[in-house]
C-alpha cells in the first residue's frame, strides 16, 4: 500500500512528504499540476480533529507551492452523504429531525435560526470563515453538485459494468472479522464513528441486495431516503429497478439519465482518486486495519484506471480537559471555537510542529497560557537565529502562507498579561489600555488596537473559558482586620513593597519588586539569583504572594502579581495594603 514512510526525525516532515508527492506527481502526471485532496463531510460541526484532515494537505501543498509548482488543494465536502443521525446538543435541534435520516445532507433543513438552505451548507459555512481565517487556500467541490449534474456519470456506468470486480475485491474482507483495537481507554460509539474519517465509512457497501452486487445506491424519489434497494439491473439499456422499504416507493430508471443517487462509501472514494487525479490524500488510523475504506479503495481504484493516493496515517487531535473528539457528539470544539480565543498563527503551529502520526492535544483551559509563552520564545529565538531548523521550519509555515504572511498583533504581549488585565478590567477597555501602557513606560501602547487581535482572544478565553469563581475582583476596600492581624515581618515586607512601589512601576520592574522582598527580608540581594539563595526563599515568596492575593482580591491565588498590582493602580494599592 502506497503509504509515505513517516521518519521519526526531528527535521520538517512537510518538506519531506513535499519531496515525494512532488516526485510521484512527475512520475504519475508529468507537466500537470500537483493534485492534494481533503474530504470533509458536513454532518455537524466540523471539529478540530477534521481540522486536521486539511491542514496536513494543505501544508505539503503550500511547501509545493512555495517552490514553484502549480498545485491544487481540493476540499471535497461529502454532503451527498446521508443524514445518519441527530447529532446531540446541537441549539435547536431536536428529534423531529429524525425524520430525514437516510436523506442527503443536502436534503436536510438547516438547524432552526440558520441563515444557510439546509443542513450541509450551514456547517460547512463556518467551516469556510475558518479556513479563510487560516490562511488555506483550497478549490470545494460539492459532491451534491457532482453527483445530481451528471459530472460522474460515465464513472457510476462503469462501476456497474465492473460490479462483479468490485464486489469480489470486496469479499476478500467481508468474511474477515477485524482485528481487536488496543485501546488506551474506553470510547464511545461516537468516537468510533468519529475515527472513520470524512466518509460514511460504516454504510452499506452495496452487497444487502437478493438481486446481486450494486456499488450504486438510489435515493427515493418519494421520500428522498437511501434507504432503497436495488432489484434490477440492464448493463444494455442501463434501466435499473429500485424499492424503498422506508416508503414502498418504486420505479424504473435509465441509469444513463438518472442523477439521483450515489456510489457506495467504499467505491466512490476511489472513484474520485481516479476522477481527479489525486496523489496525495492523509487517512485516520483507522485506515490501517483490514478492510478499511483506504486500504480496499487501493484495489477498487485500478478498476477505474486510477492509482491509490501516497499519504500518511494522521492521529488524533485532543483537547485539554476533553477526550478525544467527535463532532457526533454535542460541544466538541471547531476551529472557530478556537479562533475565538487564539490568533491563527498559534492554532497553524500547533498542526505544523507535529507529524501527522503524532497526536496532540488543543489548549481550551489554562494550559493556552503556556502554549502562548511557548510560541513566543519560539519566536524570540527565530529573531535571533538561535532556533533548531525544524522549529524554525514550523515557526515560518504558521505565520504564513506562500501568498505572504497572515495579519498579525503589532505589539504582541504576552498571552497570560493580557488575559490578567482583561480579567481585571472587565470590559472597560481605558483602564485596559492605561494598565498595559504601564507594562513598559518608556515604550507605551498608543492604542488598544497595537494589542489586537490578541487581546481580543485572551478576552475572549477569559469571558468564556475562566469560570466566574475563578475570576479577579479586586477589593473595594482594604482588608482591616487581616491588616491588623499581620506579624512584624509581615508588616515589614509590606512596607518594603509599599517603598518601592513609585520606583519598579513597570511591568519588569514590579517583577523584581515583588521576587526581592523575601530576599531582602532574608538578608540577601534583591538582585540574588536561585543558584545564590536557600530553598526555604521559595517558601517565603509563596507565603508573600499569598499575603498580597488575601489583601489585593480576597483569595490565595489570583494573576501575575506585577500584572496584578498594575491593573489595580498604585494609588488604589497603597490603599488596599493599609498606607
Amino acid at each position: 500500500m502506497p503509504i509515505v514512510a513517516q521518519s521519526t526525525e526531528t527535521a520538517d516532515w512537510v518538506s519531506r512528504f513535499a519531496d515525494d508527492v512532488i516526485e510521484e506527481s512527475e512520475r504519475r502526471a508529468p507537466g500537470k499540476p500537483v493534485v492534494v485532496a481533503s474530504g470533509l463531510s458536513p454532518s455537524g460541526p466540523i471539529h478540530l480533529g477534521n481540522l486536521r484532515e486539511v491542514m496536513t494537505p494543505h501544508l505539503v501543498a503550500d511547501e509545493i507551492r512555495r517552490r514553484g509548482y502549480p498545485v491544487r488543494h481540493l476540499i471535497s465536502w461529502d454532503d451527498y452523504d446521508r443524514y445518519r443521525k441527530v447529532p446531540a446538543g446541537i441549539a435547536g435541534v431536536d428529534e423531529s429531525w429524525a425524520e430525514h435520516i437516510g436523506k442527503p445532507l443536502t436534503s436536510v433543513p438547516a438547524p432552526k435560526g440558520s441563515a444557510h438552505p439546509n443542513w450541509a451548507e450551514h456547517f460547512k459555512a463556518a467551516m469556510v470563515a475558518s479556513l479563510a481565517e487560516l490562511g488555506v487556500e483550497f478549490d470545494g467541490i460539492s459532491q451534491t453538485e457532482q453527483y445530481t449534474s451528471g459530472v460522474y456519470r460515465e464513472q457510476i456506468l462503469h462501476a456497474m459494468r465492473h460490479r462483479g470486480d468490485i464486489d469480489a475485491i470486496l469479499a476478500q474482507y467481508r468474511t474477515k472479522p477485524k482485528a481487536a483495537k488496543k485501546q488506551q481507554k474506553p470510547v464511545d460509539e461516537a468516537e468510533l464513528e468519529a475515527e472513520e474519517g470524512s466518509g460514511a465509512a460504516s454504510e452499506d457497501d452495496g452487497s444487502s441486495g437478493s438481486a446481486g452486487y450494486f456499488p450504486y445506491k438510489p435515493f427515493c424519489g418519494n421520500c428522498e431516503k437511501d434507504l432503497t434497494t436495488v432489484t434490477a439491473y440492464d448493463d444494455d439499456s442501463t434501466e435499473l429497478t429500485y424499492a424503498c422499504t422506508a416508503c414502498g416507493f418504486s420505479e424504473t430508471v435509465r441509469l444513463s439519465e438518472f442523477n439521483r443517487g450515489k456510489l457506495v462509501w467504499k467505491v466512490d472514494w476511489p472513484m474520485r482518486w481516479a476522477y481527479e487525479g489525486v496523489i496525495f490524500e492523509p487517512s485516520g488510523v483507522d485506515h490501517s486495519s483490514p478492510g478499511s475504506s483506504f486500504q480496499v479503495g487501493g484495489q477498487i481504484v485500478g478498476i477505474f484506471g486510477g492509482k491509490q493516493p501516497i499519504g500518511p496515517m494522521y492521529a488524533f487531535v485532543g483537547i485539554s480537559g476533553m477526550a478525544k473528539m467527535s463532532s457526533s457528539r454535542g460541544g466538541v470544539p471547531t476551529p472557530a471555537d478556537a479562533l475565538k480565543i487564539m490568533e491563527p498563527q498559534l492554532l497553524r503551529w500547533l498542526y505544523a510542529r507535529r507529524r501527522p502520526n503524532q497526536s496532540f492535544k488543543i489548549a481550551f483551559d489554562q494550559e493556552i497560557q503556556r502554549l502562548y509563552d511557548e510560541w513566543d520564545k519560539l519566536a524570540a529565538k527565530v529573531a535571533d537565529s538561535s532556533a533548531l531548523p525544524g522549529d524554525v521550519a514550523a515557526y515560518t509555515r504558521a505565520v504564513g502562507t506562500a501568498a505572504g504572511e497572515l495579519p498579525k498583533t503589532p505589539r504582541p504581549l504576552p498571552y497570560r498579561t493580557l488575559a490578567s488585565v482583561a480579567d481585571i478590567t472587565a470590559g472597560h477597555q481605558d483602564q485596559a489600555l492605561r494598565i498595559l501602557s504601564d507594562l513598559d513606560p518608556a515604550n507605551p501602547l498608543g492604542s488598544l488596537d497595537e494589542a489586537r487581535p490578541r487581546y481580543d482572544r485572551a478576552e475572549a478565553w477569559i469571558n468564556t473559558h475562566v469560570p466566574a469563581d475563578q475570576r479577579t475582583i479586586v477589593r473595594e476596600e482594604p482588608d482591616t482586620d487581616l491588616l491588623k492581624s499581620l506579624d512584624e515581618p509581615s508588616q515589614q515586607s509590606i512596607r518594603l513593597l509599599l517603598d518601592g512601589l513609585g520606583d519598579h512601576w513597570s511591568l519588569d520592574g514590579l517583577t523584581h519588586l515583588v521576587y526581592g522582598v523575601p530576599k531582602v527580608q532574608a538578608g540577601f540581594s534583591a538582585d540574588a539569583t536561585p543558584k545564590e539563595l536557600p530553598p526555604e526563599i521559595k517558601t517565603a515568596q509563596r507565603t508573600f504572594f499569598a499575603l498580597l492575593y488575601h489583601l489585593l482580591v480576597g483569595r490565595d491565588t489570583g494573576p501575575r502579581l506585577p500584572t496584578l498590582l498594575l491593573a489595580v493602580g498604585q494609588e488604589r494599592v497603597r490603599s488596599l495594603l493599609g498606607e
